[in-house]
């Protein structure tokens, strides 16, 4: 399915109408994320950070003391493949892989596989849109970090959403940590500003060494964010993130209607496709469980599939002309079309 300009003209329409703020006077908005470049748009900050009875972490460290460090010049590119019954391919090889850029075939630096370490920042949704499925989040996220997260060798950080986006958990490896943070959230209150959440993981995660992962509780719902659609969009693909969704709405219209779809309204179809787009362009996936079941079926294909991806790395060339500018990704298992292959559509030139 192709990211046509008509749906993003809707959704920035739809996020522009449900902020009751006065918004800055913005820069011109970005291109979709199809198109051949970006402009860099300033993103106005009304976030606040909230640490319990630690400092308050730098981007590059932990609450375990760990100097992450990166390579800014490496584009990395997770890769889940399936075959035609949906079962992992995992014995695919370095050259098995055809990768183009821009449309040009462009080489691939090395290929490593699952044991790659994980830095992933959850978004839980604390605002008063969820508050009928508010248990079945907090279950959510607590089973999500106990059976995804390697405390060997994962680290992952705590955001919760509502008016403000507040850290309530730096990167850590200890998961108890985590369900302690998650157990203590106040009742669900106020405005959704996720898209300005979905930017603050985002930079907060951009120099941990690893694969990068934001993880979405929520409806999708975003009904506060002066951020748009495409700046959301722009900050994850520049820091290399891989976003992934536990949508909450399908859980929230069974408990009212008894059916998985219920009355849908454009604020919420929205919200799906906002949802749809940003795991369809990082290689993620969206997840809409209705009972306990599902929900363990999803957190086992998550975990599942972190831990069976590949994950190659390409290093630019130096052209100071495509500095910031979007680069399109195209990747292929060659000689093999009975296979599926999820995986980013695009990453920025470093500036």
């Amino acid at each position: 399915m192709k990211f046509l300009p008509a749906i993003i003209l809707a959704l920035a329409m739809t996020t522009s109408a449900q902020s009751g703020r006065v918004k800055v006077e913005p820069t011109p908005t970005p291109k979709p994320i199809n198109g051949p470049s970006v402009r860099s748009v300033p993103v106005p900050r009304p976030i606040r950070e909230r640490v319990s009875a630690t400092p308050t972490p730098t981007p590059n460290r932990t609450d375990d003391d760990d100097v992450i460090k990166v390579d800014s010049a490496l584009v990395p590119i997770p890769v889940s493949v399936v075959d035609a019954n949906g079962r992992p391919v995992t014995n695919l090889k370095l050259a098995d892989f055809a990768l183009k850029i821009d449309g040009v075939t462009a080489e691939i630096g090395e290929l490593s596989r699952s044991e790659t370490p994980i830095r992933l920042a959850m978004l839980f949704d604390n605002s008063s849109s969820v508050l009928a499925a508010r248990e079945f989040e907090k279950e959510a996220a607590v089973r999500f970090f106990r059976r995804v997260l390697r405390p060997d060798r994962d680290l992952a950080a705590l955001f919760s959403v509502s008016t403000v986006t507040e850290l309530e958990q730096p990167l850590t490896r200890d998961v108890s940590s985590l369900v302690r943070s998650i157990e203590s959230f106040p009742p669900p209150t106020g405005a959704t500003a996720l898209l300005e959440g979905l930017v603050m993981a985002a930079e907060y995660l951009e120099k941990a060494d690893g694969r990068r992962v934001i993880v979405i509780v929520s409806d999708g719902d975003d009904t506060k964010s002066d951020v748009t659609f495409e700046q959301a969009m722009r900050s994850i693909q520049i820091a290399n993130v891989q976003v992934y969704v536990v949508k909450t709405t399908d859980f929230e219209n069974y408990i009212r209607t008894r059916s998985r779809t219920g009355n849908a309204n454009i604020r919420q179809l929205a919200a799906e496709r906002r949802m749809q787009e940003f795991t369809r362009q990082t290689g993620g996936a969206v997840y809409s469980p209705i009972d306990e079941d599902e929900l363990d079926d999803a957190f086992r294909q998550i975990s599942a599939e972190l831990s069976q991806q590949y994950v190659l790395s390409y290093y630019p060339d130096d052209d100071a002309a495509k500095r910031g500018e979007l680069r399109m990704i195209d990747l292929i298992i060659k000689n093999r079309e009975d296979l599926k292959v999820r995986t980013r559509k695009g990453y920025y030139v470093p500036k």
